[in-house]
């Protein structure tokens, strides 16, 4: 058994830019800057990539990276990164979304490290501190966590509410993800919660189910690609780390 797998899930049929984890990003597709910054967190023996699509295999494959052709009726990544879990066992998984080119290797490893120093904890997932200009878009998810450092609570709305002053600030959350095997096999049979389907948030159905997260603090990514102009920003902030 390997101690930590990052699994990075992809699918070409996405609503609002179909194909993107292979739109070409400086001579790259975008999957392999996810790839890349997997390998350069250190943390993992095995970095895979888990598509329904033949071609992102092929394209993976084809930069000598590892990949699984899973199946398509999954209805969340997280779903997706349980089927691998079936196939290779490890003590730890690593939830790397393939939209994600922009993504430190540092926020990785502080994702996983709980897990990989404290066989106690089930999950974990980062956070970083949330701009003020971003507490009331409900695409960017914030998190209030207990005095031991465990998600509480995860929402699209500003939490906690702002009934009084602040007296700390508001933590937006990252979307990494780390699963001991047996907390990331037990979700695939949960049905969704009450709380996930409000907020379209799938690590809801951990807290609902029992699960602890522990959230570490790390860095936040640039900008994640949904849209073919986010990829032109992408593109952008790449350029000016190339040299």
């Amino acid at each position: 058994m390997t101690r930590c797998v990052i699994v990075i899930p992809a699918r070409m049929g996405a609503t609002r830019f179909p194909g993107k984890p292979l739109v070409d990003l400086l001579g790259k597709p975008m999957v392999q800057w996810v790839v890349e910054a997997a390998h350069a967190s250190g943390i993992a023996e095995r970095v895979v990539v888990a598509a329904p699509d033949q071609e992102i295999i092929d394209r993976v494959q084809g930069f000598e990276g590892e990949a699984i052709l899973t199946r398509h009726d999954h209805v969340t990544g997280t779903d997706r990164i349980a089927e691998v879990a079936e196939l290779i066992e490890s003590e730890v998984y690593v939830n790397v979304q393939g939209d994600e080119p922009l993504i430190q290797p540092s926020s990785i490893a502080a994702c996983a490290e709980p897990l990989l120093n404290d066989s106690s904890i089930e999950m974990g997932s980062v956070f970083s501190l949330c701009p003020e200009d971003e507490y009331d878009n409900p695409a960017v998810v914030k998190v209030v966590t207990d005095n031991a450092g465990f998600a509480m609570y995860f929402s699209r709305h500003p939490i906690p509410f702002e009934r009084n002053p602040r007296v700390a600030p508001v933590k937006k959350h990252v979307g990494l993800y780390a699963y001991s095997r047996d907390a990331l096999l037990r979700f695939s049979k949960w049905p969704m919660g009450v709380t996930e389907t409000a907020e379209s948030l799938e690590q809801l159905r951990f807290l609902e189910n029992g699960v602890r997260i522990f959230m570490a603090e790390a860095e936040g990514t640039a900008l994640a690609v949904d849209t073919p102009d986010q990829a032109n920003e992408v593109r952008k902030l790449l350029s000016s780390r190339v040299p």
